[in-house]
């Protein structure tokens, strides 16, 4: 049977593998040889699932969005992510590596954060195990999310400002893989996507797949079967849509849609559109593609979205794009604005500006009436309020 699951040397079709410095080779082996020993073994499933059933508070809600559904001519539900303690999907995948960091005798934890949504579950799960906690921060980010950053010390974090390239996510990898390099006896590196050298692509697409089996679960009990028409998701580097799709990428009767960062336009120069604009290449330990000059210099990102400007993207997506078993439509500042905004008002729901970008693809679909869709809500729109602020009184100066 045909998979677009990753193979046994840690490539999706030709996308993925383990591109590390030599001093992080053995970390990387060692983790390798590791990870799926844990995941699989009965003592971590049953702390792991205690911990999302009790601590998180899962399962997340498949929500019936009626008012959004009778706008676009289908059957929506919202996969709600955004009611997951720290407010988004991302303590997911945070509880699983720090479960498998103190299997591993790890004692001092470091991560990187766009949005700051995976530096607060990172630093939360530190504070639950009682870890030392670095989180790498581009200083331009850390600017837009100010909150999220005195969540992240107030939980006991330090956050470690990045003033190189942009100041934006690319930057706070950079640097936090350079720590890694000074410091690998000691410590784990949780990452917060499906991208770096395997097995990082494939543990968080598993710790992240509690989205899709419940999604499963979800749709049998209220529609009678157990897959949808359509998958919607956000995509920067991709956990979120990569744990939204796990248990049905393999199943073609389901579409898979996901929307990325657009920023100004695809042709602007100022996007984040990586699978559009993205050549193959190497980043951050994987090949994937990648925003790049002629020269394979990194094309520095942009978008509104702090967790969505990233110039590559997980190997996972960058498979389902070549083998085209994903549509990946672009979505612009502008339209994931119109879109969070029309959430809120249509179900009162605000979403996080990554979430707003999902949401942003449903105008640029065709939906017959029998379709049932479900698109993930990735996080809550707390850490966007100034955002969404500043933005309305730009809109409305400019409308009056």
């Amino acid at each position: 049977m045909k998979t677009y699951q990753v193979n046994e040397n840690g490539y999706y079709g030709e996308f993925g593998g383990t591109y590390v410095p030599e001093i992080l080779h053995r970390c990387v082996e060692n983790l390798k040889n590791t990870y799926l020993k844990v995941l699989e073994s009965e003592d971590f499933k049953r702390e792991f699932e205690q911990l999302l059933r009790d601590y998180v508070g899962r399962p997340s809600p498949l929500y019936p969005a009626k008012r959004l559904s009778h706008k676009y001519g289908c059957k929506i539900y919202l996969k709600r992510e955004d009611l997951n303690h720290t407010g988004a999907h991302k303590i997911n995948n945070t509880i699983g590596q720090i479960l498998l960091a103190r299997q591993m005798g790890k004692t001092r934890i470091i991560a990187e954060t766009g949005a700051g949504q995976h530096g607060v579950a990172t630093a939360t799960v530190c504070a639950l195990m009682n870890m030392k906690c670095i989180v790498y921060m581009g200083k331009t980010d850390i600017e837009r999310q100010y909150l999220n950053v005195q969540k992240m010390k107030m939980l006991g974090a330090e956050v470690r400002p990045v003033t190189s390239g942009n100041m934006t996510l690319k930057d706070a990898t950079n640097e936090a893989i350079r720590d890694w390099c000074c410091h690998p006896q000691d410590t784990f590196y949780i990452i917060g996507s499906v991208v770096g050298p395997h097995p990082y692509p494939d543990m968080v697409a598993r710790l992240q797949s509690v989205i899709s089996e419940e999604i499963k679960k979800q749709l049998q009990e209220t529609e009678g079967r157990a897959y949808p028409d359509y998958l919607i998701a956000c995509v920067g580097g991709g956990s979120n849509a990569a744990g939204t799709i796990y248990h049905f990428v393999d199943d073609e009767r389901v579409k898979i849609i996901l929307g990325e960062a657009g920023g100004k336009g695809i042709h602007s120069g100022r996007s984040a559109a990586t699978i559009q604009l993205g050549k193959e290449g190497i980043i951050h330990g994987a090949r994937t593609l990648v925003m790049q000059n002629e020269d394979g210099q990194i094309e520095e990102p942009y978008s509104i979205s702090a967790g969505l400007d990233y110039p590559g993207i997980g190997p996972i997506h960058a498979n389902l794009y070549v083998t085209q078993r994903a549509q990946i439509l672009s979505v612009d500042d502008d339209e994931a604005l119109k879109a969070a905004y029309e959430l809120t008002q249509l179900e009162g729901i605000i979403p996080a500006l990554e979430s707003a970008h999902a949401l942003g693809t449903l105008p640029k679909l065709r939906f017959n009436p029998e379709d049932i869709v479900v698109l993930t809500v990735s996080g809550r729109g707390d850490k966007d309020i100034d955002t969404y602020i500043e933005q309305y009184k730009c809109q409305y100066l400019i409308e009056n």
